[in-house]
């Protein structure tokens, strides 16, 4: 097997726009969209919907490399990051705090060059004090770095990345062309989702690290994104990703065969347009959130508030919807008769709505 690195023409990329011009121009009218709504939004809303979106990416770009995070880990610590809590809650995660404290740096330095101290920084961010691997430099193990699936004897190779020796020099000329490819430079890439779509494959294809490469070239990619759009881009790239992983990986693996990246590029825009679609309905989303506790401010009491926070802190696409008083005593640990007592007030209210039968098979969802 002969890999896109050790063809002639790496990493000379070629590729056709012709066959997804319709999706370069919706990525475009879109972004343009979901900015305008972003500015239309009260501050404290805006900030909202930031947040979530941030949590969204630090939770799904973990979990594509089988780490899974407390939400409310996450959350917190963004929001101790960003000093919007009076007093920092704990976090007993410090990998989850690791993720987000990377997710806030790409936010706030999109428009910095790109530079190995940033690179090594975010591998600090991600792994910590790990024992185990050098963090904050370049691999140098002398065993090949390769992708594998499989039971140990049945091992199949998906890519075999360049020996730890070239990848000073590799980085050193990903990272030149990174900036020398960004806006206002010569030769730009003008359409920023490509530019993307470059850098993280380039960037996986030389996968620099002994760990955390995946998570890293997400970052790279977004940072790309909001370069090119001039300001940062409001998406989760890898909540879209995760969603139908085997298809990242697949697509990964074909665009690692060969340096006409055709295909790989309109996956990528592909994703990214799905990944607008979804921000489109986190902003939604939100608006409606700000909008439902502006309306019912206080009428809950503290359970009731405690349950309708948790029925909707999964955002759009985890919001289950649904609630009884099964479910309501187990968050509030209340008895069953205070349960009813408490849903049946929600309902008169017009906080909850019927769901589906009466009896024990009696359901809520918040009238959002």
């Amino acid at each position: 097997m002969t890999y896109n690195w050790q063809q002639n023409d790496w990493p000379n990329f070629t590729y056709d726009l012709s066959g997804i011009e319709d999706e370069l121009f919706l990525f475009a009218e879109k972004t343009g969209h979901i900015s305008g709504i972003m500015k239309a939004l009260p501050e404290d809303t805006r900030m909202e919907a930031v947040i979530e979106i941030m949590v969204a990416e630090a939770i799904k770009t973990s979990e594509i490399e089988g780490e899974y995070f407390s939400r409310k880990d996450v959350m917190s610590s963004i929001r101790n990051n960003l000093g919007l809590n009076k007093i920092n809650e704990p976090v007993p995660d410090k990998k989850a705090v690791g993720v987000s404290e990377l997710m806030i740096d790409v936010r706030n330095t999109y428009m910095d060059a790109l530079t190995k101290e940033q690179l090594f920084a975010w591998h600090k961010m991600l792994l910590g004090a790990n024992a185990k691997i050098k963090v904050g430099e370049w691999r140098d193990h002398p065993e090949p770095m390769q992708i594998i699936s499989g039971a140990m004897g049945k091992e199949k190779v998906h890519f075999e990345a360049p020996p730890s020796a070239l990848v000073p020099l590799e980085m050193e000329r990903f990272i030149d062309w990174f900036n020398l490819s960004g806006p206002g430079e010569k030769p730009e890439i003008k359409k920023a989702v490509v530019r993307s779509a470059i850098a993280h494959l380039y960037f996986e294809s030389i996968h620099p690290f002994e760990d955390g490469n995946g998570r890293i070239g997400r970052a790279i990619a977004e940072k790309a994104l909001s370069q090119g759009i001039g300001y940062p881009v409001f998406l989760s790239l890898s909540r879209t990703i995760e969603a139908h992983k085997k298809d990242y990986y697949d697509a990964l693996e074909a665009a690692q065969k060969t340096n006409e990246i055709t295909h790989w590029i309109e996956y990528f825009v592909g994703v990214t347009v799905e990944a607008q679609l979804f921000a489109e309905e986190q902003i939604n989303f939100t608006l409606k959130k700000t909008r439902f506790f502006d309306l019912f401010r206080d009428q809950f009491n503290e359970r009731q508030l405690k349950v309708i926070k948790r029925v909707l802190e999964e955002g759009p696409a985890g919001f289950e919807g649904s609630i009884n008083a099964g479910k309501y005593g187990s968050i509030t640990k209340a008895s069953k008769a205070t349960a009813t007592r408490d849903l049946q007030d929600l309902l008169e209210k017009g906080v909850l709505v019927h769901m589906g039968a009466g009896g024990r098979s009696t359901k809520y969802r918040v009238n959002l």
